[in-house]
């Protein structure tokens, strides 16, 4: 008896083969997106688009169903008929405009040429002026549900991404019969039926106590937004592990599956991830790392926190507040460095060593003691989620001499994250919501050791490494066997599926002495340059913007 969980990420969908009896994993395979990430202009397309923008192509998402999913078969041997249930996982927000039957708009020639017609992915920043707009009018109009999301809607999430389109394309927006997260657009293609996650829907769409904000906000915002919700989404919502339906004739044909198999409720990476862990209870932070972190965990109480991304009754686990922070650059970050910052000798050693850069640098990097490079970094590359949600601030690197060598700015950037991830901890803590253990999940730990040490180091804290290298697909696995009956909760499947590995990384006491006062600094910085007391980075972004002809 056997499961499937797909794992929609940035840069590809990952699919997994699941012994629901024990959470063995029996095959895998990656499927990259092939148009990737759309940040410099459409494909086929000579035109620029203009900063901050980040879309993807839909039928990408279809692709990985109809590769990875006969991949895994072939490679385990297993056969349809056993697989019982498949479960999807998504970033998020990730949205799109659709016809009425599903069609993505940018399947019609007249719209493929329009950006707005395209999937906006999670990291599209370019709604920063909606989201500015939106905070704004939730502040005039004292809407309460504003508090629930730390008090600023990010530039990320649903209704930034909905209102950008309005204003910039309206229309494109007029084309949109319906506005719809990708996790439950690729639900609606597997299974023919349109059906919306109270997760994404919670935590991205401002939903709370089973509702939207009330219809004057929307007008608020723009005459033409009045309608938003009852034009264009839905106020039903399916909770995680319900069976959303079964997989249709045309998605057996593309995956080889049995039609009829259940298919769950769409859900979120990194919110899958944390059963996927044994993570079911209060008490324990589990950290989803790869190209963003996301910050996951549940609480008895409800809590507001400053610049939290959301919290949701229910919108983990049931029976818990559900809470979550994140960094929109981690990963990300990493690369962006070894791809545009690193001078060709270390691309030479790294090649006599016969080691990716990344590998060697982090080998290089770990030669030194905290402190030993004499460099303080703000990791805002891709802006600040938590606590600040500002897409417009930009990171920094203070303290760099001639002597500064790119394996000291590569262990600056990992520690400047983990200062991240350490304001967020105290965020938490400081509303009384107690963090007693941090799980760390996502390729990041699983490649980089020297960013798992550092990470115990400066939050002070023992670090749990999760048993799966796909722990987000081995959670939509795990929710795919609720939706099939094989268990009756995720509670009793995370008792039988879930891993995490038997080593514990700890913080060493005279690293963590250093930290605590590098730790200082960075958040002189970080008050200085995130809380309006200068800002310079705003400015900066704006006279680029003028330079590229770009509305602010």
């Amino acid at each position: 008896m056997y499961t499937i969980g797909i794992d929609y990420g940035t840069e590809s969908g990952r699919v997994l083969l699941v012994d629901a009896r024990d959470g063995r994993e029996v095959a895998t395979a990656v499927v990259p997106y092939a148009d990737g990430v759309i940040d410099e202009r459409l494909p086929g397309s000579a035109a620029r688009l203009p900063p901050e923008w980040a879309l993807q192509n839909p039928l990408d998402y279809i692709d990985v169903v109809k590769q990875g999913v006969p991949k895994v078969l072939a490679a385990s041997g297993v056969s349809a008929e056993d697989v019982v249930g498949v479960g999807i996982d998504f970033t998020s927000c990730t949205m799109l405009p659709v016809k009425a039957d599903g069609t993505p708009l940018i399947a019609l020639p007249e719209f493929r040429d329009k950006p707005h017609a395209w999937v906006k992915l999670w990291k599209h920043h370019a709604s920063q002026p909606q989201a500015d707009q939106i905070n704004e009018t939730a502040r005039r109009m004292g809407e309460a549900w504003l508090a629930l999301y730390g008090g600023k809607i990010s530039s990320e999430w649903f209704f930034s991404k909905a209102l950008q389109i309005l204003q910039e394309a309206p229309e494109v927006y007029a084309a949109a019969d319906r506005l719809i997260e990708a996790a439950d657009w690729i639900v609606w293609q597997l299974t023919g039926v349109e059906t919306r996650n109270a997760c994404t829907a919670g935590y991205k769409a401002i939903v709370q106590n089973g509702d939207f904000p009330r219809r004057a906000f929307f007008a608020a915002l723009d005459p033409r937004f009045t309608d938003v919700v009852d034009t264009r989404m839905s106020r039903e919502f399916k909770n995680l592990g319900d069976r959303a339906g079964g997989l249709s004739a045309q998605a057996a044909h593309w995956s080889g599956l049995k039609e009829g198999t259940a298919v769950a409720v769409a859900n979120v990476d990194a919110h899958v991830a944390v059963p996927a862990v044994g993570a079911t209870k209060p008490g324990t932070m589990v950290m989803i790392m790869g190209t963003s972190t996301c910050h996951i965990l549940m609480g008895d109480d409800l809590q507001t926190v400053e610049g939290m991304c959301g919290v949701v009754r229910d919108g983990v686990v049931p029976g818990y507040y559900g809470y979550e922070a994140g960094q929109s650059g981690v990963g990300d970050i990493f690369a962006w460095f070894v791809d545009n910052a690193v001078p060709p000798e270390y691309h030479e050693a790294a090649r006599s060593a016969g080691m990716d850069l990344h590998r060697y640098l982090e080998r290089e990097a770990a030669k030194q003691q905290p402190g030993e490079h004499g460099l303080i970094a703000l990791d805002w590359l891709n802006g600040n989620r938590s606590t600040l949600v500002d897409a417009d601030l930009s990171a920094m690197i203070l303290g760099m001499t001639l002597g500064t060598r790119a394996p000291d700015i590569y262990r600056a950037l990992i520690e400047a994250t983990a200062f991240g991830t350490h304001t967020i901890i105290e965020a938490f803590e400081e509303r009384g919501i107690a963090i007693r253990d941090l799980v760390a999940a996502g390729g990041l730990p699983e490649k980089n050791r020297l960013l798992v040490q550092i990470y115990a180091d400066v939050t002070g804290r023992d670090l749990k490494l999760a048993g799966s290298q796909q722990a987000p697909a081995l959670g939509a696995a795990m929710h795919g066997a609720v939706a099939a009956g094989v268990y009756p909760t995720i509670e009793a499947a995370a008792e039988k599926m879930a891993k995490l590995k038997d080593e514990v990384v700890s913080p060493i006491p005279e690293h963590q002495a250093i930290y605590d006062q590098l730790y200082e600094e960075y958040r002189r910085l970080y008050d200085y340059f995130g809380r309006g007391e200068n800002d310079v980075m705003k400015r900066l972004k704006r006279l680029r913007n003028q330079a590229l002809g770009v509305m602010a």
